[in-house]
């Protein structure tokens, strides 16, 4: 183990080509080589998020919120993999938040990550009834929900010591909010990849968020991971959100490469071409032109 304080590119690449493949059974070579490229890839742009955000540094304990989804299993997965050949000594705790939602399987996580041999916390918090008495009838109750579970799991990761909660939401769930953002919210604003929380207690960081929907959903698919479908939001009408993703999903299907140069945006601002006062000073701008055409006359002065 590197004596680093946080991961480094240089020992990025080392670390990825030392970690053992540990595939699931496939049916046949050419299969088993593609599951190895596409879990590489995953390995390579969690790596490179971590890296470029600083979000994991030696001796982070970090909180994998897992809801059962493919993306939260997915990262967990990552992340666990990325421990084993770190340059940085970090440790991990899934936590699952149980909101009470009818029917939900109970034990499906703990078996799993039992099985894992993952250490967990099953939280459990009757949100469900919460939201659903709270939320309108035909209002959506994302917005609710996530409050109520943002601020349990908040509070939890403070209980066992976790200074950072890694969240599972990818490359589309950021374009989404972007595009929600500016349709129904009036402000240009996404999810960053890390943020630290408005009481200052919390760091979240977004290990996924170089990575492909479409990656995940199919290295969730071969990893055979036992999925959980949310009956809260999942199967609501008329969700905005959902309207989006299919427009994102047309648009990467009929322009390929477009959500590639959409992520490279939200990371690649200009806040003297927008027009937001706060980030820009605009009512200076008379003043730099004028230190700037004295600077030039001085320069055409020089002899």
């Amino acid at each position: 183990m590197q004596s680093l304080d946080h991961f480094d590119p240089a020992s990025l690449g080392a670390a990825l080509a030392d970690v053992e493949q540990d595939s699931p059974e496939l049916a046949d070579a050419k299969q088993k080589r593609e599951f190895n490229k596409l879990q590489k890839r995953l390995r390579r742009e969690v790596g490179n998020a971590i890296i470029d955000y600083q979000m994991i540094n030696e001796g982070d304990r970090v909180m994998v919120c897992l809801s059962g989804g493919k993306d939260s299993y997915t990262m967990l997965e990552i992340l666990r993999n990325l421990q084993r050949n770190a340059p940085v000594n970090f440790s991990l705790v899934a936590v699952n938040l149980d909101q009470k939602q009818p029917g939900f399987p109970e034990h499906v996580l703990p078996a799993y990550l039992d099985k894992q041999g993952v250490e967990y916390h099953i939280v459990e918090r009757d949100t469900y009834s919460v939201v659903k008495e709270k939320t309108p009838e035909g209002k959506t109750t994302c917005a609710l929900c996530s409050r109520l579970r943002r601020g349990s799991l908040y509070g939890f990761a403070e209980e066992i010591g976790a200074n950072k909660i890694a969240l599972g939401h990818h490359r589309e769930d950021i374009l989404e909010t972007l595009f929600l953002n500016m349709f129904f919210g009036g402000n240009l604003k996404a999810m960053p990849p890390k943020l630290l929380s408005d009481d200052g207690k919390n760091i979240v960081i977004r290990p996924l968020a170089y990575c492909k929907e479409a990656d995940i959903a199919e290295f969730s698919r071969l990893m055979e991971f036992p999925i959980i479908p949310c009956n809260l939001c999942g199967s609501q009408p008329n969700m905005q959100r959902q309207v989006v993703k299919e427009m994102l999903a047309e648009w990467d299907k009929k322009f390929p490469g477009r959500l590639e140069s959409m992520f490279k945006a939200v990371t690649n601002i200009a806040p003297s071409q927008l027009a937001d006062r706060s980030l820009f000073d605009f009512e200076g701008l008379e003043a730099k032109q004028a230190e700037l055409l004295a600077g030039r006359i001085q320069a055409f002065n020089v002899s």
